[in-house]
């Protein structure tokens, strides 16, 4: 009898060997290999293609409007870039338990269109105990507990639903190929056929794909590159706000987040973000520090903490949470070289409240202040917010949108701000703000 040759793929990366490895070459995980039979193509000959083919000139192609329809929740629909786009392949990412069935659940019933709901790790009887406890209660709403992808798209083109749900990837298996589900072939081929019967139907896919332990979407790279919107699901089972952010997006901003908060009846949304991420009690505490960040079009105010304390064993600690640490260790050089500020012996701890998480230029005096604060047991002055970008000079940088963030702080009642002097001459006069404008992060310290 002849042998079925067989291939170990990473799960992790896709990277393929002819033997089993303990840690991948490409992403360096550990046991991550699983065995794959290889199954071989007839040699297909080199032929002419006479048909038509769809091209044309790009000056003749004709422009079209993209058509989208609200998903019946608007931080839900700000996230997209303004609704689901029919014929869309929408991928969604989180954390076990974060609350990504419930917010397509509440979608649905929101929705008031034909839907389907497929799940592959729970009963009909475990979603319906859901549903009763977030209050959805829809005829429109169809519910499907299966793991075979034929008869999945069986379901589908029966009900013939404007939007199906598949909860989740990992569990999509079929039965042709000999490899286990969850593996790389079975995501690959089943997202594939998911994603011809979205395109073809114009039917909108929203995908449910479980994350590693390092927070990014399991599976193989492609099923990101595959996919049209990539959303991904922020916060933890101890923080009562989650927000969705959209690192991919064909059809709109891929830098747009929704703030919701988790109550018992689901995830509602906020839409005053800025009032979620500050100091509720309005206390000036040493080491505090509110910016404005931009996430896709909207301004949002957060407080960004430092607490520095001396460090009496070994190297000190530099943790974070809500900011990247290497760039904390390169504004703790700043800070050293240009604004003479010894923090080698001092452990330096960083938190964005509210479970934010920010990455933009914007915040990076922010961060400097706040350190220094904490370090000098100075706070800084009541009512201000500070923006800026510091460079590896000692410089102040200017920053994008210094209008919007400004006006969002004075929305909220803030009175004075630190910006960079590159900004001064554009937002001088445009707000009611008592502005500061500094230009090296020592001048910045005095102020």
């Amino acid at each position: 009898m002849k042998k079925e040759k067989t291939k170990f793929v990473c799960s992790s990366c896709g990277y393929e060997s002819i033997r089993w490895l303990g840690k991948c070459p490409e992403c360096d995980s550990w046991n991550t290999f699983a065995e794959e039979v290889v199954t071989k193509a007839e040699p297909v000959g080199r032929k002419s293609y006479s048909g038509d083919l769809n091209m044309g000139r790009l000056s003749k192609i004709e422009s079209s409007t993209i058509k989208r329809f609200s998903s019946g929740i608007g931080e839900l629909d700000r996230t997209l870039g303004g609704g689901f786009v029919p014929g869309s392949v929408i991928l969604l990412g989180g954390e076990p338990g974060i609350g990504k069935s419930t917010i397509l659940l509440q979608s649905l019933a929101a929705l008031q269109k034909p839907s389907l709901y497929v799940t592959g790790e729970e009963s009909l009887q475990q979603i319906k105990m859901r549903a009763e406890r977030l209050g959805v209660t829809s005829d429109l709403i169809t519910i499907l507990a299966e793991t075979d992808i034929s008869k999945i798209l069986a379901a589908i083109d029966q009900t013939d639903p404007q939007l199906f749900v598949i909860d989740s990837i990992q569990t999509v298996n079929n039965p042709e190929l000999m490899s286990s589900p969850g593996t790389v072939s079975q995501i690959r081929e089943s997202a594939y056929a998911l994603m011809e019967n979205a395109k073809k139907t114009n039917r909108t896919a929203v995908i449910i794909g479980h994350v590693t332990k390092e927070g990014s979407l399991a599976g193989p790279k492609i099923l990101e590159h595959m996919v049209d919107t990539v959303l991904q699901f922020e916060g933890d089972s101890n923080n009562l706000f989650r927000i969705i952010r959209a690192v991919k997006n064909r059809f709109g901003s891929s830098n747009e987040i929704g703030v919701f908060e988790m109550q018992g009846s689901g995830l509602k949304e906020v839409l005053n973000p800025s009032g979620v991420f500050l100091n509720e009690d309005n206390r000036v505490n040493s080491g505090s520090c509110i910016t404005a960040v931009f996430e896709g079009t909207r301004a949002i105010l957060t407080e960004v903490q430092a607490l520095v304390v001396p460090s009496y064993f070994g190297n000190p600690s530099r943790i974070t949470s809500g900011f990247d640490q290497r760039k904390l260790s390169i504004l703790l050089a700043v800070l050293e070289k240009r604004a003479r500020i010894n923090l080698s012996n001092k452990n330096v701890f960083i938190n964005v409240s509210g479970g934010m998480r920010i990455d933009e230029p914007a915040s990076d005096l922010p961060i400097c202040l706040s350190i220094i604060s904490s370090a000098h047991e100075k706070p800084l002055p009541p009512g201000t917010v500070v923006i800026g970008e510091v460079g590896l000079g000692g410089e102040i940088r200017g920053v994008s949108q210094i209008i919007a963030r400004l006006k969002e702080a004075e929305k909220l009642g803030f009175t004075s701000a630190i910006i960079p002097k590159p900004n001064f001459a554009e937002a001088k006069g445009k707000t009611g703000l008592k502005i500061r404008a500094v230009a090296t992060v020592e001048e910045a310290v005095q102020v």
